[in-house]
């Protein structure tokens, strides 16, 4: 996860960095991230990646060759499935929310497509996560 846990909320920009690093199949280098978001200058690009890889975001993948420039690659050290879940959590903790967990399951579970399969899949993780904390016990 990211270092900072402060700082897990990000600005508009570095989310728009962080799908398209999402999106690719290898790393990017910067001028690679403009060519895909032709709204994203590279002075905002070079920005946002220098906050990315301060916040542990991102990392460099590599060093290629740009042209006949050596530049690095980057690419996503946090799936985007992660970044949301601490997201919202941060934001629970933010606004000081006590919301028992299972009726945030039980109101989430409504919005589901699979509902069965879902609570299938959750009694087998609730089973693990006993057998975890029996084993924690002794």
């Amino acid at each position: 996860m990211p270092k900072s846990k402060s700082k897990i909320f990000l600005t508009e920009r570095e989310m728009d960095v962080m799908r398209i690093l999402w999106e690719s199949k290898k790393p990017l280098v910067a001028s690679d991230i403009t060519k895909i978001n032709e709204s994203l200058s590279s002075n905002t690009v070079q920005a946002v990646i220098r906050k990315l890889l301060e916040k542990g975001y991102i990392k460099v993948a590599d060093i290629v060759y740009s042209g006949t420039v050596l530049t690095r690659s980057y690419t996503p050290v946090v799936s985007k499935r992660d970044l949301m879940i601490q997201q919202f959590i941060n934001q629970l903790r933010k606004e000081e929310m006590e919301v028992p967990i299972p009726g945030l399951v039980a109101t989430l579970l409504k919005h589901e497509k699979n509902e069965k399969e879902v609570i299938e899949e959750l009694e087998e993780l609730l089973e693990e996560r006993k057998k975890s904390l029996s084993q924690e016990e002794e």
